[in-house]
């Protein structure tokens, strides 16, 4: 599987602490082996087409897309991300 990340997910996620981007990678390994465990919470964003969010903790959120072999990282971030997919 192909994973790439834009350069908001990237600048966003190195700007997060430590504890945050543990729990982001713990999250993302779940979501690579079982992209539908209940505790990812994966949903398409409403009014997009193919944008999807998925739960890190109760405040911080990823948005990503399926690609041809891979998901595209969109961007990461408190729940406000949600509102600028």
């Amino acid at each position: 599987m192909i994973i790439i990340q834009s350069s908001n997910f990237k600048k966003a996620y190195k700007s997060f602490p430590e504890d945050i981007q543990k729990q982001f990678d713990k999250k993302f390994r779940l979501f690579v082996s079982n992209p539908r465990h209940s505790s990812l919470r994966v949903k398409k964003m409403s009014g997009t087409k193919d944008i999807f969010e998925a739960r890190i903790n109760d405040n911080y959120r990823w948005t990503f897309q399926f690609v041809e072999n891979g998901i595209k990282l969109r961007h990461i971030g408190t729940h406000d991300i949600l509102r600028h997919p």
